[in-house]
């Protein structure tokens, strides 16, 4: 009986002990090269603070089965084969992405320029899909890329959609600067998504990336919105009623989903 007690108390301890140190060591690899980019094994050890001796284990594991991959040299390590793998899987396997595929390719088609979806995770916004202009002067941008809510329209977007008092909670009281002209004072940011709650959709004009206004929308897939849509233009092409154009049909397709959908699906 008194060796059931402790077996019991043993599992009951592993249960709530919290995080496997390695296991954690090995996504916070991963979240870092995908943030910061590859590095040597030292670079990695000071980026992360690890001591060299545990990571080189882990460095050697995670190469071996696809995670990371080398460079010629052997020295710099990135992102392997296998995070494609898997990112791709939860592409093709995310219900609102399908759903969204339609949509997508109806406002790429009517706006002719960069179409962005974006979901938002934590304070930050993450590119979970993409429709290129038509134009030849494109958007740099690109699936998975992330950044804060505050600086994007589609983040702005889904911000409005919280209650007013939430908002603030994401957004820092110091803001980092991604281009000369991003809004960096806090309460001007939560202004700029107070009007975007009141009009129906954000905008942004060179915060994220120089030369581009983008416009945004949350789309209602959900009890709560956590992904939106956004129109990326450079500003030498709006002129001629193009940026009532874009809102427009934003609006549009926010507003039919709305009614289809009621924020029937439930993630």
């Amino acid at each position: 009986m008194q060796l059931q007690k402790e077996l019991r108390k043993e599992v009951a301890g592993s249960v709530d002990a919290g995080p496997v140190k390695s296991a954690a060591r090995a996504l916070d690899l991963l979240d870092d090269i995908a943030a910061n980019g590859p590095g040597t094994q030292l670079q990695l050890s000071t980026r992360l603070s690890i001591p060299k001796s545990s990571l080189h284990a882990l460095l050697r594991t995670m190469v071996d089965r696809g995670w990371l991959q080398t460079d010629p040299t052997g020295s710099v390590y990135q992102l392997g084969i296998h995070s494609l793998v898997v990112s791709s899987a939860y592409l093709d396997g995310d219900p609102v992405l399908a759903r969204a595929t339609s949509v997508l390719d109806e406002v790429a088609a009517a706006t002719q320029e960069t179409v962005h979806l974006g979901r938002l995770d934590g304070a930050d916004v993450i590119y979970t899909a993409k429709r290129e202009s038509v134009h030849p002067l494109r958007m740099h941008s690109a699936v998975g890329r992330r950044l804060p809510a505050y600086a994007t329209s589609l983040g702005r977007a889904l911000l409005a959609e919280m209650p007013a008092e939430s908002r603030g909670d994401l957004v820092p009281e110091s803001i980092s600067a991604i281009t000369p002209k991003t809004t960096t004072d806090k309460d001007a940011v939560l202004e700029i998504i107070d009007r975007a709650a009141y009009q129906g959709y954000a905008t942004e004009s060179e915060e994220s990336c120089m030369g581009v206004r983008c416009f945004g929308v949350a789309l209602p897939f959900g009890l709560h919105a956590v992904d939106a849509m956004s129109v990326a233009v450079p500003i030498s092409r709006l002129g001629d009623g193009r940026e009532d154009l874009i809102i427009e049909t934003l609006l549009s397709v926010k507003s039919r989903l709305a009614a289809v959908h009621n924020n029937s699906l439930v993630r």
